[in-house]
C-alpha cells in the first residue's frame, strides 16, 4: 500500500505510517491506536460524566454542623430530619427504642457508682449522708442492669475490643466528672438501623438480635427494674449525694429517670421528644440526605454531622469545600465547664476558637454562617440556681445575672468576632435555642432554610 500525504503538513509526517511497515507491525500499529483511542474516548466519557456531576452539585444545599462535642449536633441534625424527612424518620423511630433503653441504663448505673463511691468512703466523711439498709438493698438489686448495659451496646455493634475503651473508669475517690461517654462507630449503626427496621415492618416489637444477645432479654431484665429505679432516683439521700459530690450526670439522664415509669416497661415505644434526648454519639462523619420543600420546588440537601471533640477536629477541613452553609452550635450553658478532653480549657472558652477559626478561613468566606447559641434552658435552670456567670466570666461584669442579659451579651461577642475575623464583610445568623425543644426548633429551622435558600440561589447568580 502507498501513502501520499503532505510532507510540509508536520502532524501528517507525524502521523503518518513508516513507508517500510510489515504486516504484523501494522497490525500491532493498529491494536495500539485501537487502544489509545479507547483510553481517549473513556476519558472524554469521565470528564462528560464529571462535567453532569458538577452541574447537579450546583443545585444541592450542602450544609455542615460543627461545634464542640456535646453542643447540640446530633440533636440538630435529628431536628432537620423530623421536620423535612418525616417519612425516613417515622420508619426509624421505633429503632430508638434500644438507644434510649441503654440511656436510661447508663443514667441509672452512674447514680449506682455514686452510690457506692459513697459508700465506700462514708467512714472518711465528717457529715455522713444518712443512708441506711435500703440504699444497700436497693444498688444490689439493680446490679444486673451492668450487664445489660453491655448487652445493649454489643446490639448496637460495639465490638468486643471497643468495649474497655468505652467503659467508665473508676475511682476510690468521688468526682465530679462523667465516667467515659459511650460511643459507636457510625457504619455499625448504620447497620443496626437497616437490621431493626427490617423487623419493624413485620412487628415494632419483635425481638433484635445480634451477636449472642437478644433485645427481648434486656427488655424484661429493665422492667423487672422499674420499681427500684424509680425508687432509687426520687430518694432524698440519694438526691443529697448527687449535690453534695457534684457528680456530674451526662445530658439528659434527668430525663431518662424522671420518665423511667414509662420507659422502663415490656411495650415501650418512643416518641419524637424521647429520641430528640437520647444521646448516641457515633464516630466517623455522619451524612444525611433530604428534599428540602420551598414554594412548592424541592431540593436537595446533604446535612454533614461531624465529631466535635479535639481529636476529630482534623476531619473537618475537607467538608469545607463548596459548602453552602454553616451551622455553628455553641452551648452557651457551658460558662462553667472544661472539656472533658482538656480539664485546662473552658468549654465556652474553646466554642470561641472554634468559631474565630472558622470565620477565618479564606475556604469559607463565601458561606453563609449560621450560629445557634444553643441550651438556653440549661443557662436559664442554672441561673436560677444562683450561679453567677461572671464568676466565670469575669469580662461579663456587673451586668444582669439574668438569661435574656447573657444572651445578649454573648450574641454580641460572636457577632463582633465575624465581624473581626472574616477575611471581607459578610452576615451571620444568630438564633438562641434549645434544640430539645422540638416545636419552637421546627420554626427556627423553617427561618434556617429560607436564609440559606436565598442565599444559594444568589451564590449561584440566579437572584
Amino acid at each position: 500500500m502507498v501513502f501520499h500525504y503532505d510532507s510540509s503538513d508536520p502532524l501528517a509526517v507525524v502521523t503518518a505510517p513508516p513507508p517500510d511497515e510489515t504486516p504484523v507491525e501494522q497490525a500491532a500499529r493498529e491494536e495500539r491506536e485501537a487502544e489509545a483511542q479507547r483510553i481517549s474516548d473513556q476519558i472524554d466519557e469521565e470528564l462528560r460524566a464529571e462535567r453532569v456531576a458538577l452541574k447537579k452539585q450546583e443545585h444541592i444545599v450542602k450544609v455542615l454542623l460543627l461545634g464542640q462535642s456535646e453542643s447540640g449536633k446530633s440533636t440538630t441534625l435529628k431536628n432537620f430530619r423530623m421536620r423535612f424527612a418525616r417519612n425516613k424518620w417515622v420508619q426509624e423511630r421505633a429503632s430508638w427504642r434500644t438507644v434510649l433503653q441503654l440511656n436510661l441504663v447508663r443514667s441509672v448505673n452512674a447514680v449506682l457508682q455514686a452510690l457506692q463511691d459513697a459508700f465506700d468512703n462514708e467512714e472518711e466523711e465528717e457529715d455522713p449522708l444518712p443512708f441506711t439498709d435500703t440504699h444497700q438493698r436497693l444498688r444490689l438489686r439493680l446490679l444486673p442492669l451492668r450487664g445489660v448495659e453491655s448487652d445493649l451496646k454489643r446490639l448496637l455493634g460495639v465490638k468486643a475490643e471497643d468495649m474497655l475503651e468505652n467503659s467508665p473508669q473508676t475511682s476510690p475517690r468521688l468526682s465530679p466528672r462523667t465516667s467515659t461517654e459511650f460511643y459507636v462507630r457510625s457504619r455499625n449503626w448504620r447497620s443496626f438501623l437497616q437490621a431493626s427496621q427490617i423487623n419493624d415492618s413485620e412487628s415494632s416489637r419483635r425481638p433484635i438480635k445480634h451477636d449472642g444477645v437478644s433485645s427481648q432479654d434486656a427488655t424484661e431484665v429493665i422492667s423487672s427494674c422499674k420499681n427500684d429505679i424509680i425508687a432509687l432516683w426520687t430518694d432524698r439521700v440519694v438526691r443529697e449525694m448527687l449535690q453534695k459530690y457534684r457528680v456530674r450526670l451526662e445530658d439528659s439522664a434527668s430525663f431518662f429517670l424522671d420518665n423511667a415509669e414509662r420507659l422502663a416497661t415490656r411495650d415501650y415505644e418512643p416518641n419524637d421528644d424521647d429520641i430528640v434526648r437520647a444521646r448516641l454519639r457515633t464516630l466517623d462523619i455522619q451524612e444525611y440526605e433530604m428534599n428540602v420543600a420551598e414554594d412548592g420546588e424541592s431540593r436537595t440537601w446533604v446535612i454533614y454531622d461531624v465529631g466535635g471533640s479535639r481529636t476529630q477536629r482534623n476531619a473537618w477541613l475537607p467538608y469545607f469545600d463548596q459548602v453552602t452553609a454553616i451551622i455553628f452550635l455553641a452551648p452557651i450553658s457551658c460558662f462553667d465547664e472544661r472539656l472533658q478532653e482538656d480539664p485546662r480549657v473552658n468549654r465556652l472558652e474553646d466554642s470561641f476558637i472554634l468559631w474565630k477559626a472558622i470565620c477565618s478561613s479564606k475556604l469559607l468566606s463565601r458561606t453563609t454562617l449560621i450560629i445557634f447559641l444553643n441550651k438556653v434552658d440549661v443557662l436559664e435552670y442554672k441561673i436560677a440556681n444562683g450561679v453567677m456567670v461572671n464568676r466565670y466570666l469575669p469580662s461579663y461584669g456587673d451586668r444582669p445575672n439574668d438569661t435574656q442579659s447573657v444572651v445578649k451579651y454573648l450574641r454580641q461577642k460572636f457577632k463582633d468576632t465575624v465581624k473581626h475575623s472574616s477575611p471581607e464583610p459578610r452576615m451571620c445568623h444568630i438564633y438562641s435555642t434549645s434544640v430539645i425543644d422540638t416545636r419552637t426548633t421546627a420554626q427556627t429551622l423553617l427561618s434556617v432554610r429560607d436564609g440559606i435558600i436565598r442565599a444559594h440561589l444568589k451564590k449561584a447568580n440566579l437572584v
